[in-house]
């Protein structure tokens, strides 16, 4: 499945477009990693815990959209986009989504 944020491809050509496709996860954060997530506050530094969080929540949105992409025909997804939201306190909401369409290799 070809993922992309761009809206033309180059070397490809849409040859059917199949609506928009999404994925998404919803995560709350750890009590423990908060606790740490402090001491970083008032010492500076990356919050690496919630950076690794954020990252494993986009890939499992994308896999979302992409296997709701794949189940409808499409081989890849363009105008790829995120988007979070917060849901209750201390979880919030990761959205990809992008447009399905079939495309075909035009040559170089």
């Amino acid at each position: 499945m070809l993922i992309s944020n761009i809206e033309i491809i180059p070397n490809m050509r849409v040859v059917r477009h199949l609506g928009l496709v999404q994925g998404s996860t919803v995560r709350a954060k750890h009590a423990g990693k908060d606790i740490m997530a402090s001491f970083k506050n008032i010492f500076g530094g990356e919050l690496g815990a919630y950076t690794e969080l954020l990252q494993e929540s986009r890939d499992q949105a994308v896999a979302r959209m992409s296997e709701q992409a794949q189940a409808i025909g499409a081989n890849a997804v363009i105008n790829v986009r995120f988007s979070t939201s917060a849901i209750a306190a201390g979880a919030s909401e990761i959205l990809a989504y992008g447009t399905a369409v079939e495309v075909i290799e035009t040559g170089k």
